[in-house]
């Protein structure tokens, strides 16, 4: 597990950060480490210091590769919208102008196409003042797409416009187009610093305590599930079924069925299940009528994609097309009761748009400030190839390679699932 970071070349330009207010700055060093595990077994005997086994801290350097006064930054965010993209372009902006003194700072349009000339999107001079409020709107005033684009024409537009820092905020694919721009700067000699945000909504690049957004999304969630719950007292053998994001990873409907209450039952990507058979999910769920008089359904999108006809191709991100296990289940759940002429009164709630379009929360607008300044700090010094995030709450450099390399996902012996188990009263098994 490689966890070196690049650097562009030695710093030698003494941070501006030393000067402000007689306030003492703490400075990091490259040698500032957090350790991978933060538990210890005695049993396993000696403890070896393995740096590969740790990540480089983050943190303002006392020595900065680019001369504030010379640089040139540039933003782009892409994929689908998640709470806080407008509080990370405001962090950046107010930081690399307040902290820095760096007062080009462009922002381009609709994702990665605003790299391409020939759509036409012109790139946004960012002020301090012209994003002084954008965090209190959802979405992101840059706008954003999906798919790739031709490396070689984004980096050179990045040349063209004098760009030294470049800021990616996106998910998985876009973070490995971030790493090809990294790239083809480095094959052509460019010292160009490429620093990623990382934003998914599922809460599923690995290596990170969690991604911005999340909180804000599983609390958006919470009321859906609330919702869920008083439609299904309100009718005879009333259901609620609520489907939420996430595609690989069920983190969103395990966070908003703990934190909601009264759920029943929980379907996550991670854990396979049946529909049919003693054990399968409508024989369960026929029980849990019989005993309670109303059920509370709680899926991830991602949920029992075995039980659907796959759909043919992928996304403008390069995904795999799911099939909609929402509608599915709605209808084969309705099916089901009707052929045993039992009655049951299904509402179907799908709050996935809602969901993201809504602004950060105080807790994930203080986090997308903190990402912002970690993202800042350490382009100034030169680093590239890199994301910044927190691992057991301290903020980290992590090499965009590493962080892509899988998806994080619930673990199904951890305490997470086990807590899931133990509030819906779920069988441990449905097969």
């Amino acid at each position: 597990m490689d966890t070196s970071i690049k650097s562009l070349g030695p710093c030698e330009i003494v941070s501006p950060l030393r000067n402000i207010g007689g306030v003492e700055v703490n400075f990091r060093t490259d040698e500032d480490r957090v350790l991978f595990d933060h538990t210890l077994d005695l049993d396993d005997g000696d403890v070896k210091d393995d740096a590969q086994l740790s990540f480089e801290a983050a943190g303002p350097r006392e020595h900065l590769f680019f001369n504030p006064a010379k640089t040139t930054a540039a933003i782009v965010t892409c994929g689908g919208l998640c709470p806080g993209l407008n509080d990370i372009i405001r962090g950046l902006v107010s930081h690399l102008h307040y902290r820095y003194a760096v007062t080009k700072v462009y922002g381009f349009r609709y994702g990665y196409e605003g790299l391409i000339a020939r759509y036409g999107h012109t790139p946004l001079l960012l002020r301090p003042e012209s994003v002084a409020q954008i965090h209190n709107f959802g979405g992101t005033i840059l706008g954003t797409s999906r798919g790739p684009q031709k490396i070689e024409e984004m980096v050179d537009l990045l040349e063209e416009m004098k760009v030294d820092l470049f800021f990616v905020v996106g998910g998985d694919g876009t973070l490995r187009g971030a790493i090809e721009v990294a790239g083809e700067c480095e094959r052509r000699g460019l010292k160009k610093a490429v620093v990623g945000i990382p934003k998914t909504i599922d809460n599923d690049i690995m290596f990170l305590d969690k991604s911005f957004g999340f909180e804000t999304a599983f609390g958006a969630a919470v009321q859906a599930v609330k919702c869920a719950y008083i439609e299904s007292l309100g009718s005879v053998n009333g259901i609620g079924l609520i489907k939420l994001m996430g595609r690989d990873s069920g983190f969103i409907a395990c966070y908003a069925a703990l934190a909601g209450g009264n759920v029943d039952f929980v379907l996550i990507p991670e854990v396979a299940f049946a529909l049919e058979g003693e054990r399968g999910l409508l024989e369960a769920l026929r029980y849990r009528l019989a005993k309670k008089k109303s059920a509370v359904v709680v899926l991830a999108e991602g949920a029992g994609q075995d039980l659907l006809q796959a759909e043919a191709g992928t996304d403008a991100s390069g995904n795999v097309k799911f099939g909609d296990i929402g509608l599915f289940l709605k209808d084969r759940i309705n099916a089901f009761f009707k052929e045993r002429r039992m009655e049951a009164n299904l509402k179907y709630i799908d709050p996935s748009y809602i969901i993201r379009a809504v602004p950060a929360n105080a807790q994930d607008n203080f986090y997308c400030s903190q990402l912002a300044q970690h993202a800042v700090h350490a382009a100034m010094a030169g680093k590239t190839g890199m994301l910044v995030g927190r691992w057991h709450g301290a903020f980290v450099h992590l090499p965009i390679a590493l962080a892509t390399r899988g998806r994080r996902k619930v673990d199904p012996q951890s305490e997470l699932w086990h807590s899931v188990l133990e509030n819906t009263g779920q069988p441990a098994r449905m097969m």
